[in-house]
């Protein structure tokens, strides 16, 4: 099944006014994407994403630069089901025999960064079409699920102190039994912060997992004053408290506190995860299969987070392609408890694909049963909102 077509498009599809929030990425306006899809000479195509921001909003086009004039030409005409081998050639480039026959590693220079986002998409939807081919989902090519059905997280929370509480218990009205909200450099002040989180914890009861993401916009200081700040709030974790060049940092504030420390969806391949870990930074794994390696990497790291005994949670904020992803590696591992689910303004999420993703009224989402990643894009969405 060789691989005949490489193509990546830059998506961007506005937010409607109403659905727009803040945060320390300013006002988002606009959602963006990179759709990367994989064409072979049987007539299959899968589809993975590629993202060049964490956030939701940024330039595309170096990513579909890469894939399409670096990486395209590279695998045009491999066999699209030797994923494992197609992820060392690109890693390793022109020295890949060398790492196949000896067993290591020989990486190029752009081991980490753009180079790696745009295989994302390509390995990711490599997966989706072995998954295709073989007429089963990901997560049984995975080893099969660990689970019926995981619990999902409603992602958000931007509002005010005034309003953070209303704007939670409207995600679990919806049957979320967890919320993340998103505090930092957003709130100008700590204290800022700290108020934000207790007044959401007083509105939403004891029985509600509260997550807070910080998106790496604290300094050390800072994420320690919060920690203490907001001890009496039985926190599930505390994300990204500060930025992930700074990973003996993140260690201290681990250090400190008792509060679980979540981070990874910023890094690179398994080894960035790897140096986390023995920094002894981490309680909670996050790779984002758009960003980590794909598919592929993702469950090399979901197996650092099962010899670890750390929890995994892939970050699943992005299109419907690389929520499916983090969904299959998540269902596929036993150390997954939780997935994210977007709650804010998202047409990639929902308006995307043909199908409809959705969470049943107890907050509950089941393992995936249909072939591949089981999401089909919407061309005519596709062809409004390509760059």
């Amino acid at each position: 099944m060789k691989i005949t077509n490489i193509e990546a498009f830059w998506l961007r599809c506005p937010i409607p006014k109403e659905k727009q929030h803040f945060s320390d990425y300013g006002l988002l306006t606009n959602f963006d994407m990179t759709l990367v899809v994989v064409t072979t000479d049987t007539g299959l195509q899968g589809f993975g994403e590629a993202k060049a921001a964490v956030g939701s909003s940024g330039s595309c086009a170096s990513i579909v630069s890469c894939v399409e004039n670096e990486l395209k030409p590279q695998l045009i005409g491999q066999d699209a089901r030797n994923i494992s081998r197609i992820w060392e050639m690109v890693y390793n480039g022109t020295r890949d025999h060398y790492s196949l026959s000896r067993g290591r590693k020989f990486p190029i220079l752009g081991r980490r960064g753009l180079t790696i986002s745009a295989l994302s998409g390509i390995d990711t939807a490599l997966w989706d079409i072995k998954g295709k081919s073989l007429g089963v989902p990901v997560v049984e090519l995975l080893g099969g699920s660990c689970r019926d059905k995981m619990e999902a997280y409603a992602s958000g929370g931007w509002a005010k102190v005034d309003a953070i509480g209303e704007q939670l218990k409207g995600y679990t009205s919806k049957g979320f039994s967890g919320v993340k909200m998103r505090v930092g450099i957003m709130d100008e002040t700590v204290k800022a912060s700290v108020e934000r989180v207790k007044a959401a914890r007083e509105a939403l009861g004891d029985n509600i997992k509260l997550m807070t993401d910080a998106h790496g916009t604290f300094s050390v200081p800072e994420a320690k004053q919060f920690c203490r700040g907001v001890a009496d709030c039985n926190l599930y974790w505390f994300e990204e408290p500060i930025n992930p060049d700074n990973k003996i940092g993140t260690a201290e504030v681990r250090s400190n506190t008792d509060i679980p420390i979540a981070a990874g969806e910023s890094e690179y391949t398994a080894f960035d995860i790897r140096d986390m870990i023995a920094e002894r930074a981490l309680d909670v794994l996050q790779p984002d299969c758009a960003i980590i390696g794909g598919i592929t990497e993702a469950i090399r790291v979901s197996q650092l987070a099962h010899t670890y005994q750390l929890e995994l949670a892939p970050h699943c904020w992005g299109s419907a392609f690389s929520f499916m992803a983090g969904v299959s590696v998540a269902f596929a591992s036993p150390s997954a408890n939780v997935i994210e689910f977007s709650l804010g303004g998202n047409p990639m999420m929902y308006d995307l694909v043909e199908e409809n993703i959705r969470v049943d009224d107890k907050g509950m989402i089941k393992a995936p049963d249909k072939p591949g990643l089981g999401v089909t894009p919407n061309w005519d969405f596709v062809k409004d909102f390509k760059q």
